[in-house]
């Protein structure tokens, strides 16, 4: 059945375009006609060692490719394909792959280790590759096994654990994995090559281990082989150890007493003199553990005292100055990439995390050496300095930074006109950091005696070179957002000059390289978001005339090549995100509001005439400034919405693009809200194209819930007019959760996913059941029983999230409210309800706990008589 593809795919490699396109025709047209032979025939090609390399890994590339996407929908069609073909050809794909593992190629070795894992990945849950574990370790004992093919199979080991889940397999099969991935580690017996793949395969299993982990002699024999392994003569052996490293300190805190002063002296010596691949892993180790403290104390029950190891306080006072001295190991251009990782960076990274976990315990080790470099002639020692002060500025109490940032502002803000770029780049970030975490309503270092310096030492800084410019916009944002809940008059005479600058800043032609632009807007945004609205409105409403012209240009571009295309497209989605934010702060007064309302048709021109460039990025941020404008005009905005119709429908069917779809179904709330009946015209429309949303399997799940949402806005706005939508609106939300009832909650991923969906169903029945209640009520009568089982199933999982308690809890009050005495008689367990009621009234939830005392009093009422 396998048909000869060699020159099909020597071809689809060739340099002559012409000669290409054909062959990838030719491997299109067999594929589309005959899969299962199409996938044998490669299979058969990638096994034959009398054939070219090229060919082979061509072959193991497509077929690897033909059974795993990145893709959720498209992977879900790959499975049925693969699931839907014959056993006999499966089983001669499978056997073909194994056979490969023992290739003297060692490129058609990998790939097919790559392939196995793939099938693997679709077939082992199904418990349709039952041998294939015992298959491979077959490989691994037997005597004249090469190194090739030990090295493969651990590969193939080491990629099908990546691929499924802990769950599939048996303890016996992950006890003869870790076997002879711990053997394949093994110094004496093994070649670099196998002892690098078991190592890397060893990483991948560690999820499987915990039965191991749990057992002092195997846990032992792991960690042992595991060291040994971080004292390899070869450093890619050296750095996948120290990963295995990190990742036993993620998953197997709790075991790692014993081993932590021989863990510290490999990690301590890696950082100090190791490969920088090596020392970054051996760093990551400690931000691992950091990583766990951090999350024990913050799910710490009160009552049971402390409960983790404090592995981080406990080496403090040696690992604290390890981490100094990794700030000193800078590169020399490090500062015009934030994307640079480096000993440094890492450094401190680490030690971020270290100050978040012991909190005050780190200043006494941190300060003299702050104290000691930060006036040293070296740019190293002054950037090293400052990096470690703005390294341990959360974690520690308020009281003890305040008096240390007190006493060294000055000095910061000085070191804003450094010599160096390096200084004034980590100054910046610094300075950001400070007042990110010590400037706020519950206290901060800016008074009105500082804030002057601060303003003009800010304002400067947006002049310097790109990097700078950029950390500078970002300590703008900072010091911008701690005015937010107050919006301080203090902050008011300061406003103008900071927009100004902003946009200067934003407009430099040397800003594209570092975000400086994006940053620059960004703060802006800040900006107008914290003034005072009552002493700030002519200058906002100045901006937004600034702004409006400054999109209005964009239209006028010349747009030659995608560079220019991308260019434009950036430039208005910053300008529509600033006028988003600009019609938002102008609507929070009515005074101000006028400026809006009398520029609303401009705008709305604007933002269509955005649309009409059709880029994704610009969709989503004008749709959301689109929403700002609806409820900013209300019923006014009825006449836009014959021109923006069409592009509504185009957001809810971009499908490829699911956050402009998602982002368009919020809008399509924020328009019926603001339009209530007068909306109807385009309501059929709407709630088709939602519909065939929900039905479609292409649609990223994501956007589920907020159409269900969307659901209660169109009922509460066209009341009795939802009448003719309900049978299909209710069985879709029926349906839904009828998934949420058997959702596998272990996922993590997936309970957040059930959440948003138990909650948008509950929003869905409150607004359509809001919409009838002075109308038709008892349109929603016949699904009433089953909402009521719905609502009691989530009230009964006591693990249920806070947010999907008061939806629920609100869903049973408006289902009473609306309903009345035609309910009464669908209560079961009435007991039930009045015991999970007067528990939620107990909450220290503000909101839960008012939401609770308005269901209750309802249900009180109705059930009384």
């Amino acid at each position: 059945m396998a048909v000869e593809i060699t020159q099909f795919l020597l071809a689809a490699q060739s340099a002559d375009a012409r000669v290409r396109t054909e062959a990838e025709a030719n491997i299109r047209q067999f594929q589309e006609q005959n899969l299962p032979a199409f996938l044998l025939s490669l299979s058969v090609e990638l096994a034959n060692n009398e054939k070219p390399t090229e060919s082979r890994t061509l072959a193991g590339l497509v077929l690897k490719n033909l059974l795993d996407a990145k893709d959720a929908g498209t992977k879900e069609l790959l499975t049925r394909q693969w699931i839907a073909i014959d056993i006999s050809i499966v089983s001669q794909i499978k056997d073909l792959l194994l056979r490969t593992l023992g290739s003297s190629v060692p490129e058609a070795r990998h790939t097919s280790a790559q392939v196995i894992a793939k099938i693997a990945s679709i077939d082992i849950p199904r418990k349709q590759w039952p041998d294939l574990i015992g298959s491979l370790l077959n490989n691994m004992t037997q005597r004249d096994s090469a190194a090739g093919l030990k090295q493969s199979t651990l590969e193939a080991l080491g990629y099908v654990c990546e691929e499924i889940s802990h769950q599939d397999l048996e303890q016996g099969e992950v006890n003869n994995v870790l076997t002879a991935v711990v053997q394949g580690m093994n110094l004496a017996e093994n070649s670099p090559e196998v002892r690098l793949a078991a190592t890397r395969a060893l990483f991948n299993a560690l999820e499987f281990a915990q039965t191991n982990f749990d057992t002092q002699m195997e846990r032992d024999f792991i960690m042992k082989m595991v060291c040994e392994t971080a004292l390899s003569k070869e450093v890619q052996i050296r750095q996948t150890a120290f990963e295995c490293l990190a990742s036993i300190a993620s998953r197997y805190y709790e075991v790692l007493g014993p081993y932590m002063q021989a863990f510290f002296e490999l990690t301590s010596n890696a950082v100090k003199g190791d490969e920088e691949t090596v020392a970054l892993q051996a760093i990551e180790f400690w931000s691992s553990i950091c990583d766990e403290e951090i999350e024990l104390q913050e799910f710490e029950i009160s009552d049971t005292g402390d409960s983790h190891s404090k592995f981080i306080e406990k080496a403090l006072s040696s690992l604290v100055p390890m981490l100094l001295e990794t700030l000193l190991k800078q590169e020399e251009n490090q500062d015009q990439d934030d994307n640079i990782w480096n000993v440094a960076m890492a450094g401190g990274t680490c030690l971020q995390l270290v100050s978040r976990t012991v909190g005050d315990a780190i200043l006494p080790l941190v300060m003299p050496f702050v104290e000691a470099n930060i006036v040293k002639p070296d740019w190293h020692c002054r950037e090293a300095a400052t990096f470690a002060f703005g390294s341990v500025l959360e974690g520690p109490s308020t009281e003890k930074l305040s008096v240390l940032v007190h006493s060294g502002l000055d000095f910061m803000l000085r070191l804003m006109k450094d010599e160096n770029n390096h200084v004034k780049d980590t100054t910046a970030w610094t300075l950001s950091r400070i007042f990110e975490f010590l400037h706020g309503p519950d206290g901060t270092v800016i008074s009105s005696a500082n804030l002057p310096k601060v303003v003009e030492i800010l304002v400067e800084g947006t002049k310097d070179a790109p990097n700078v410019a950029e950390k500078v916009c970002w300590a703008i944002y900072h010091l911008s957002q701690g005015y937010e809940e107050t919006c301080s008059s203090l902050f008011t005479p300061y406003v103008p000059g900071i927009i100004e600058c902003l946009i200067s800043t934003a407009s430099r032609t040397d800003g594209d390289d570092s975000r400086l632009r994006s940053s620059a807007y960004e703060s802006l945004n800040a900006v107008v978001r914290c003034s005072n609205i009552k002493e700030t409105s002519q200058i906002i409403a100045q901006l937004l005339v600034v702004i409006m012209n400054k999109l209005g240009q964009t239209l006028e571009l010349s747009i030659a090549s995608s560079d220019d295309q991308e260019k434009q497209g950036d430039l208005q989605a910053s300008f529509c995100g600033v006028l988003q934010v600009i019609i938002q702060k102008l609507t929070s007064d009515d005074e101000s509001k006028r400026f809006i309302l009398e520029a609303a048709d401009q705008i709305m021109l604007l933002f269509l005439r955005v649309f009409a460039c059709r880029s994704s990025t610009v969709h989503e941020e004008a749709m959301l400034a689109i929403g700002a404008l609806a409820y900013a005009t209300g019923p006014g905005f009825e006449k836009y919405l014959p021109e923006l119709y069409k592009y509504l429908e185009m957001g809810l069917q971009n499908f490829g693009e699911f956050q402009v779809c998602a982002i368009t179904v919020g809008v399509v709330g924020d328009i019926f809200r603001a339009l209530d009946e007068k909306a109807l015209p385009y309501c059929d429309g709407i709630m088709s194209t939602l519909m065939k949303d929900l039905s479609s399997e292409a649609l990223h799940r994501s956007v589920k819930p907020p159409i269900f949402s969307v659901f209660g806005d169109i009922g509460l706005a066209i009341g009795e007019h939802f009448e003719k939508y309900v049978p299909y609106a209710v069985q879709m939300m029926q349906g839904a959760s009828e998934i949420c009832a058997q959702m596998d909650t272990s996922d993590e991923e997936l309970m957040e996913y059930g959440n948003q969906l138990k909650c948008s169903i509950f929003e869905a029945y409150s607004g359509i059941l809001q919409g009838f209640k002075d109308s038709k009520p008892e349109v929603m009568l016949p699904y009433a029983q089953h909402l009521l089982q719905f609502i009691e199933l989530v009230l009964r999982d006591v693990n249920r999230d806070a947010n999907v308690t008061k939806a629920a809890v609100s869903a049973l009050g408006d289902l009473v409210d609306v309903l009345g005495l035609t309910i009464k008689p669908l209560f079961g367990d009435f007991a039930f309800f009045e015991g999970i009621l007067q528990e939620c009234l107990q909450t220290d939830d503000e909101s839960l706990s008012e939401t609770t005392a308005w269901a209750y009093a309802i249900m009180r009422r109705i059930m009384n008589q």
